[in-house]
C-alpha cells in the first residue's frame, strides 16, 4: 500500500486550518485522517476512527488536555476539525479503573465531557483511544488485515506476519470491555506499533501524525505482501449458462420481491448493481452457499448489510417467469430464516430487542453480479460498497485457506446493539422515500418544479428531457439522474427506462409531462402540424406509460401514472385545436390505464393546469394573449376565481398529492385558480 504522506501537503493543512483557529495537532490529525479515509481498502462509509491528544482552551480560556476523536456521522474521507470533537482527557482516561460500564453510561460520560455540547457523539471506541498513551492513534478496517485474520487460524497467521511488532486482541464488541482488553494487551508489550483486533480491524499509533499514519501503511502492506505470497488458489466457479437475462429485466423482479407489504402499502428498496471479474468469480462460485453465508468480514458492516446476503438462481433469457417464482421462494425462505435468527438470539438477551425488517440488503445473482439494497440510493450504494469489500476479503481468505468470522451470536449483538436500537425511535422517512420517480420534460417549467417537489419528499428522481444540459442542471442539486430522452422516439424511451432500471432497480411513479403547444384554426391547420402535436402530446404519453407499466407489472407492487393533460383537454380554446385535441385524447388515455391496470395496483391520474409560465406559455405568448384581451399581463395571468397567478410549483404539488393518494385513480385535479368551464371531478 502506497504511503501518501506529503510534507508539503501537511504544511499546507497546518496553514489552512490555523486561519480557522485550529492548532497544529488537530490540523495534522485532520490531514492524515483524510489520507486514510480516501482509500477504500482501509475504510468505507463512516468506518474506522482516529484521534489526537492535545491541549486547547475551554470556554473560560483555560488550557485543557483533550482527546480529539472522530465523531459520529463524519466520514474520514472528507472530515473537518469539527468532525473530531474534543473530550476532556483526564476524566475519561480515569474510567479505566471501573470494573464495568454500560454502553449508555459510556456514551453519556463521553458527552458530558465534551468541550462543546453541540459536538457530535464521540466514537464508540473513544475509550480505547483514551486508554492508550500515544498522541496519535489510527484505526481502520483494512481489507488485507481482515483477509489474514478472518481464517480459522487467523491469529497464528497474524503472529507469523507481525511477530512482536503488534499486540493481538481477541474479538470483543466495541465499547468499554474492548478498550480495557486492548490496554491490557498493550501493557504486555508497550513497544508495539499497533494492535490487531482479530476479525475486526487494526490500530496503529505514534507520537506524530506522520509516524502513526506511516505505521498503518507499513502494517497493512505487510499483510498485503503475505497475501500475494500465499494466495495460491482461486474460488472454483460452476458452469453458468450463456443465456443470462439482462440487468434491466432482472432488477425489477428483485426489487418487487424484496418490497415489504405494510398496512399503508408497499415499502420498496432502491437497488445498486455491481459486477466485475472478482465479483463474478465470487457469485459464480461452487461453494457460494458456504463462504457467503458465514457473516460479514468485520462486524461493523452488519448494520448496513445484515448478517448474510440472499442468493438467487441465475436468471435465464425466456425463463423470467420461472426466475420470478424462484426469487419469491428465495425471499420467503430468507425472511423465515431471519425471523428464526432473531427469535433464537433475542431469547438470550436480558433486554428484548425490536426486530428489524427481514429483507436482505445484498443479493448475489450467479451469472450477473451483486445488488446492494437500501431505503435510498445512498443506502443502496453503501450496501453495495460493503458487499464488494466482503467479496474482496473473502476471496483472498479463500485463496489462502477458508474464510471464518465471528459467531452468529456476536454478529447479532452488534446488529441489535442497544446504541443502534435507540436510533430506531428517532428514524423517520419522508413520505416518498424509497420511491423512484420519473419526470419527462423535466428540464424546465412544470417538469423541473415537479422533479424538485418529488425530491423534497424523499424520492429518487429521474430527470428526463430532450436537452441533456437542462436535465443535468435540474438533476444535480437534487441528486437525481439526468437522462437525455426524446419521448417521441420509441428507442429513446426504451433506452431511458433501461437506464433507470439498471440504476435504481425499477420505478414507482411516472409523471408524463413533456409537451409543446401548437396553434391554428382546426379547419385550416396543416395536417403535418396536427400529426406532430399528436406525436408529442398523445403518442409520447402512451409510449412512456407502456414502458412504465411493463416495469411496474414486473415488480408486482403497483405504481402510479400521472399525466399533464392541460385545461385544453376539457375546455378547448379558440385556434388551439392542434394542442387541445391530443391533450383530450391523453385525458382518456389516463382513464383507460386506470381501467385496464387497476387490477395490477397501478393508479392513473391527471393534472389539468392552465396559464402556467413555462416553455409552453412564455413571456412572448403571455404578452400577445394579454394584448388580445385588452388586459395587463398580471390581470391575464390572474384571470381566475382566486385572482392570483398559478405557478409551476402549484402544479408540481398537485402531482405530489396525487402520488400520495393511495386510493385515488382515474381522477383529474384542476390547478388553475378557478375556471368553472374547466372544472370536473
Amino acid at each position: 500500500m502506497k504511503n501518501l504522506w506529503s510534507d508539503k501537503d501537511a504544511q499546507t493543512a497546518i496553514v489552512h486550518y490555523a486561519k480557522q483557529g485550529v492548532n497544529e495537532d488537530l490540523a495534522l490529525r485532520t490531514y492524515t485522517t483524510r489520507l486514510l479515509g480516501n482509500v477504500p481498502a482501509l475504510v468505507l462509509h463512516g468506518g474506522g476512527n482516529t484521534s489526537v491528544k492535545t491541549r486547547v482552551a475551554d470556554f473560560m480560556g483555560k488550557p485543557t488536555s483533550v482527546l480529539c476523536v472522530k465523531g459520529s456521522g463524519w466520514d474520514m474521507g472528507d472530515i473537518e476539525p469539527a468532525g473530531l470533537p474534543a473530550v476532556r482527557l483526564e476524566p475519561i482516561a480515569e474510567m479505566i479503573a471501573l470494573k464495568r460500564l454500560s454502553d449508555e453510561d459510556m456514551v453519556n460520560a463521553q458527552r458530558v465531557n465534551l468541550l462543546d455540547a453541540a459536538s457530535p457523539n464521540p466514537s464508540v471506541e473513544t475509550l480505547l483511544h483514551a486508554f492508550l498513551p500515544h498522541k496519535f492513534i489510527d484505526h481502520t478496517h483494512a481489507n488485507a488485515v481482515l483477509a489474514v485474520s478472518d481464517q480459522p487460524n487467523g491469529e497464528a497467521i497474524c503472529r507469523r506476519i507481525y511477530g512482536n511488532k503488534v499486540g493481538y486482541v481477541p474479538y470483543i464488541m466495541p465499547g468499554f470491555d474492548l478498550a480495557k482488553a486492548a490496554k491490557q494487551v498493550f501493557d504486555t508489550n508497550p513497544r508495539v506499533e499497533g494492535l490487531i483486533l482479530l476479525n475486526h480491524g487494526i490500530f496503529s499509533f505514534g507520537e506524530t501524525a506522520k509516524q502513526a499514519y506511516g505505521r498503518m501503511i507499513k502494517l497493512v502492506s505487510m499483510a498485503e505482501k503475505y497475501i500475494r505470497a500465499n494466495a495460491t488458489k482461486s474460488i472454483k466457479v460452476k458452469a453458468i449458462p450463456k443465456t443470462i437475462a439482462s440487468l434491466a429485466e432482472v432488477a425489477p423482479i428483485l426489487r418487487g420481491a424484496t418490497s415489504l407489504k405494510t398496512a399503508e402499502g408497499w415499502k420498496p428498496m432502491v437497488l445498486e448493481f455491481r459486477t466485475s471479474k472478482t465479483v463474478r468469480a465470487y457469485v459464480d462460485g461452487k461453494n457460494i452457499s458456504r463462504y457467503s453465508q458465514l457473516g460479514t468480514v468485520t462486524p461493523d458492516h452488519v448494520i448496513r448489510t445484515k448478517h448474510r446476503p440472499l442468493i438467487v438462481p441465475s436468471p435465464l433469457i425466456g425463463k423470467l417467469d420461472k426466475f420470478k417464482d424462484a426469487v419469491a421462494k428465495s425471499v420467503a425462505d430468507y425472511e423465515a430464516a431471519y425471523h428464526a435468527y432473531f427469535k433464537r438470539n433475542n431469547a438470550k438477551q436480558k433486554i428484548r430487542k425490536i426486530e428489524l425488517d427481514p429483507m436482505p440488503r445484498v443479493i448475489l445473482v450467479p451469472g450477473l453480479g451483486l445488488f446492494g439494497l437500501g431505503s435510498s440510493a445512498k443506502a443502496a450504494r453503501i450496501a453495495a460498497d460493503l458487499a464488494e469489500t466482503n467479496v474482496a476479503v473473502i476471496s483472498n481468505a479463500e485463496a489462502m485457506s477458508r474464510y471464518a468470522c465471528i459467531s452468529q451470536a456476536d454478529i447479532f449483538d452488534l446488529e441489535y446493539w442497544s446504541l443502534e436500537q435507540a436510533k430506531l425511535s428517532k428514524t423517520t422517512e419522508k413520505p416518498l422515500s424509497r420511491r423512484v420517480v420519473v419526470v419527462t420534460g423535466a428540464g424546465s417549467g412544470i417538469g423541473a418544479a415537479t422533479a424538485k417537489a418529488f425530491a423534497a419528499q424523499g424520492a429518487e428522481v429521474c430527470v428526463l428531457d430532450v436537452d441533456l444540459k437542462s436535465a443535468q442542471d435540474i438533476a444535480g442539486p437534487i441528486n437525481g439522474l439526468a437522462i437525455c430522452c426524446d419521448v417521441t422516439d420509441k428507442l429513446s424511451v426504451a433506452a431511458a427506462f433501461k437506464i433507470i432500471c439498471q440504476r435504481y432497480g425499477g420505478l414507482d411513479i411516472v409523471v408524463s409531462n413533456a409537451g409543446a403547444a401548437w396553434q391554428g384554426r382546426i379547419g385550416d391547420v396543416d395536417e403535418a402540424i396536427l400529426r406532430k402535436s399528436f406525436e408529442l402530446n398523445f403518442w409520447a404519453h402512451q409510449c412512456v406509460a407502456q414502458h412504465a407499466v411493463h416495469v411496474m407489472r414486473s415488480q408486482g407492487t403497483g405504481g402510479c401514472l400521472l399525466f399533464n393533460t392541460s385545461k385544453q383537454a376539457v375546455n378547448p380554446g379558440t385556434d388551439f385545436g392542434p394542442y387541445g385535441l391530443p391533450k383530450a385524447a391523453t385525458l382518456f388515455l389516463m382513464r383507460q390505464y386506470a381501467l385496464d391496470h387497476g387490477g395490477d395496483g397501478i393508479r392513473s391520474n391527471a393534472v389539468n393546469a392552465d396559464r402556467i409560465r413555462s416553455g409552453l406559455l412564455d413571456d412572448t405568448m403571455i404578452a400577445a394573449r394579454s394584448k388580445a384581451r385588452g388586459l395587463s399581463q398580471s390581470d391575464y395571468m390572474g384571470g381566475n376565481l382566486l385572482k392570483r397567478e398559478v405557478t409551476a410549483h402549484d402544479v408540481a404539488q398537485a402531482f405530489v398529492d396525487l402520488a400520495l393518494a393511495n386510493s385515488t385513480t382515474a381522477a383529474v385535479i384542476t390547478v388553475d385558480g378557478g375556471n368553472i368551464a374547466a372544472a370536473l371531478r
